[in-house]
């Protein structure tokens, strides 16, 4: 069933969350300075490009370094992004097909407003590297 959704999104929607995410990613690139957020932005885009089937955790390992980043980023994009995947996935659950489509990008909404920090893993062992 992950594998349907998969693809019905990646059609619908995924593939043009993951264009955005790579552009940004590689904008976000072009300074030294914007390379940790550039790369969250290339995690994020794989993760628009096939979200059933995987989650987010939160690493235990990240510091102060992810924290501060985490702040910058959230006031310069991630509540825009995150505006934008609220009222995206609010109009896909207008519709019954639509509703798992607008609850995975609900998903994406803590991971565009907090990317530094947390990893991507499948939903079969989501705290498998946590430990």
């Amino acid at each position: 069933m992950k594998t349907i959704l998969n693809v019905i999104w990646l059609v619908l929607s995924g593939f043009w969350l993951f264009l955005g995410y790579m552009l940004a990613g590689l904008l976000l690139c072009i300074t030294i300075i914007g390379i940790p957020f550039g790369v969250a932005a290339f995690r994020i885009g794989i993760y628009a490009l096939w979200p059933f089937g995987y989650t987010t955790v939160e690493r235990r390992d990240a510091g102060a370094p992810s924290c501060i980043g985490n702040v910058l980023w959230l006031v310069l994009a991630g509540w825009w992004l995150a505006i934008g995947h609220i009222v995206t996935g609010l109009a896909l659950c207008v519709t019954i097909i639509g509703i798992p489509f607008g609850i995975a990008n609900f998903k994406l909404i803590p991971v565009s407003l907090f990317p530094l920090g947390r990893e991507i893993v499948s939903t079969n062992q989501p705290f498998a590297s946590s430990w």
